[in-house]
């Protein structure tokens, strides 16, 4: 008996297997055999039937015959995935997950899948992302949403580590954070001298290489606390030297969850500056962030910070930062979460003329979009008042306008050794009563990025 392929109905918009539509119409025959004329959707079903009885190689075939149709692509990968699972190839069940979300990044069913894979293989935090996302679907039954929220109970239990690394190239207007005016006021007394900047003392622009790193890991100590070490390095290293800037940071201490909605970590932190290959400046210090989840998609945070400050720089610049931190995250549908902060901070620094408090907020959004495309925009704005003149610039306290702004596009469907391409767009504007620190900065940043 021959069978031929006849694709009838358009791509329904489902987040399972099913189609409602029938397997088949009814058989013609003639004097060479019958023929049976099965719709998409019957296809789709049939191969459905055939996976859950086990007859892998017989879907797959099923499956093949809609290769050419590319309105039931997102039916067929996520069926591809289920054959992959079944012949435990995770790796190519994680690929055909990913494709359907690339096509259609609300399928629900592909996501929660996505995250039951990614965790096979042990990526817990990746696959909490996708099982945050789904919680928040709307066609999530209740009893799969219970289900959802007790593995990403599971997973907090487990803990985990994480990895990131990132390399790329990034044109800058303004590698060595400089003014923008060409003259200035020096200011002596009743006098005031107009000067005109040298080249060496206004913004230059290059192109820096950059490369990142930062990780951390959970080590369980019993079901409620655990110990939590955190760390990053970052360089950006442009022509000549003069302006490369080397950092890293180290924090260590214990998470207490004190119930699925509620955990306080308290770290121990430390940190290293190096500009131009000089000692720019060292930290430690204490932070403490409490997190309260407030639904399925909410989350509010509360930080506080404290350290010591040591500057390479001079005494005028050595002190003490302290600040708070409040923030707000929400997921608004299985692929888009957006976010809010406020904060306040206080630099008691040996000089008044640096000393300043600093109050401010950064909103932003992100998530994923169709054909693998991750994107983002965020935005902030900030005041800072210092508590004294600066001598020779100005006989008033310096104040400031600090305005930033970041959109951010990752093609996480193409990958090389594991690394998908992003290219990020910032701006930084400051707006100072005093003229030497008027400045403004664009940036691109292009990036190879790689996520454990």
């Amino acid at each position: 008996m021959k069978i031929i392929t006849t694709l009838m109905l358009p791509l329904a918009a489902l987040a399972g297997l099913a189609a409602p539509a029938a397997a088949q119409s009814t058989p013609e025959c003639d004097a060479e055999g019958c023929t049976v004329q099965l719709t998409a959707d019957g296809m789709i079903e049939s191969a459905g039937r055939l996976i859950e009885a086990g007859r892998l190689d017989e879907a797959q075939q099923v499956l093949a015959a809609l290769d050419h149709s590319p309105e039931r692509a997102v039916q067929r990968h996520l069926m591809l995935g289920h054959v992959a699972m079944g012949r435990g190839n995770v790796d190519l069940a994680i690929a055909e997950f990913r494709n359907v979300l690339e096509r259609d990044p609300q399928q629900t069913r592909a996501r929660l899948e996505l995250g039951r894979a990614l965790l096979m293989t042990g990526r817990a935090q990746a696959a909490d992302h996708h099982f945050r996302l789904a919680e928040q679907a709307d066609d999530l039954p209740d009893e799969l949403a219970r289900m959802v929220r007790g593995i990403r109970g599971v997973i907090r239990d487990q803990r985990g580590w994480r990895l990131d690394i990132d390399v790329g190239l990034a044109p800058d207007t303004n590698i060595n954070n400089a003014t923008d005016v060409e003259r200035i006021d020096l200011v002596a007394g009743p006098l005031t001298l107009p000067v005109t900047l040298g080249e060496n003392s206004r913004a230059q622009s290059g192109v820096g290489q950059t490369a990142a790193i930062s990780g951390g890991i959970e080590i369980g100590l019993n079901r409620s606390i655990a110990l939590n070490v955190d760390a990053d390095a970052r360089m950006i290293n442009y022509s000549g030297g003069d302006f490369d800037d080397l950092s890293g940071t180290l924090a260590i201490g214990p998470e207490i969850r004190f119930n699925d909605r509620n955990r306080l970590t308290v770290q121990a932190t430390a940190a290293q500056r190096f500009y131009g290959w000089d000692d720019a400046q060292r930290s430690f210090g204490l932070r403490a962030d409490f997190q309260r989840t407030l639904n399925r998609g909410a989350r509010l945070g509360l930080a506080i910070d404290g350290r010591r400050l040591d500057s390479g720089f001079g005494e005028q610049f050595s002190g003490w930062q302290a600040g708070i931190y409040g923030s707000y995250e929400q997921v608004f549908n299985a692929s888009l979460v957006g976010s809010a902060t406020i904060f306040a901070r206080r630099d008691a620094l040996r000089s008044e003329a640096y000393s300043n408090y600093e109050i401010g907020g950064r909103i932003g959004v992100g998530g994923e979009l169709p054909l693998g495309i991750n994107a983002s925009v965020a935005g902030g704005v900030s005041r800072a008042m210092y508590d004294g003149p600066i001598p020779l610039f100005s006989t008033e306290a310096r104040q400031d306008w600090r305005l930033n702004g970041q959109v951010s596009l990752g093609l996480r469907s193409l990958r090389v050794l594991g690394f998908s391409p992003s290219v990020t767009y910032g701006y930084s504007l400051n707006d100072s009563s005093v003229d030497l620190y008027e400045s403004d900065r664009h940036r691109v940043q292009f990036s190879l990025k790689r996520y454990f």
